[in-house]
């Protein structure tokens, strides 16, 4: 699963006994060598998706890491690009790496649940950051999304199918839950990072209620499963007014 340049179990293990963001102060110099880096063909399809809907003005990367998602607002913004991240040592490697055409790129260090922006942005994109923040926590985070998003403004995030009970996939993904949960009601301070706490079902109604039209855009380049479903989709969040919101 990792590279020759990744990190090694034992940088993991203290990594994993850390806070969230210290650990990842810790593992940035070699996370883009990791499987938790969002891979190109997840942000190549969704540049592609957001060249359809777009162009847009400003754009900020919510949980930016080491910058992957900034290349995709530099792609689909004509005026500014920011990258948010609590981490500073993410920050630090993505200010070494964010090169190329486009805007010019901002970063800011900041908690997500308390963004320092007005309403800025006419898109805002994240990319497989939400395992860190707890159910509880997710209504104030997408209204913290809302209220950076001028009207109109759209909220942009790929999500993939949940696996099958009883799958391979299905079983790993519970027993990393399982561990984390048992290493946070043993050990301070928590790590949280939890893959099965962002359920479809909750998304829509969390997201409709802080103020967003949901709707569901499939990313047919990764295919569809034997009942049809898409295997991987963009969930497209349109800011808007009280009287308005619905889900699609």
């Amino acid at each position: 699963m990792f590279s020759p340049e990744g990190p090694g179990l034992r940088e993991l293990a203290v990594q994993a006994l850390s806070s969230v963001e210290r650990g990842y102060d810790l593992l940035a110099p070699k996370f883009d060598a990791t499987p938790f880096r969002t891979p190109d063909s997840v942000l190549d399809a969704t540049t592609s998706a957001l060249r359809r809907m777009g162009p847009f003005g400003s754009g900020l990367d919510l949980c930016c890491g080491t910058g992957a998602g900034i290349g995709v607002l530099q792609r689909v913004c004509r005026e500014r690009v920011t990258g948010v991240d609590f981490s500073a040592g993410m920050l630090e490697v993505a200010r070494r790496r964010v090169r190329g055409a486009g805007p010019q790129v901002d970063l800011v260090r900041a908690d997500a649940r308390a963004l320092p922006f007005g309403p800025a942005f006419d898109l805002v994109v994240s990319f497989g950051a939400f395992g860190h923040f707890l159910p509880a926590e997710r209504p104030r985070l997408f209204a913290q999304v809302r209220s950076v998003l001028r009207p109109g403004g759209r909220f942009v995030f790929p999500v993939v199918a949940p696996a099958r009970p009883g799958s391979l996939a299905y079983w790993m993904l519970l027993g990393f839950d399982v561990v984390m949960r048992v290493r946070n009601a043993v050990w301070r301070p928590p790590f949280v990072m939890y893959y099965r706490a962002m359920p479809f079902s909750a998304l829509g109604p969390e997201l409709t209620e802080a103020g967003f039209r949901v709707r569901w855009q499939p990313l047919e380049e990764f295919g569809r499963r034997a009942d049809g479903s898409p295997r991987v989709r963009l969930v497209v969040a349109t800011a808007t007014r009280p009287q308005d919101r619905r889900t699609l």
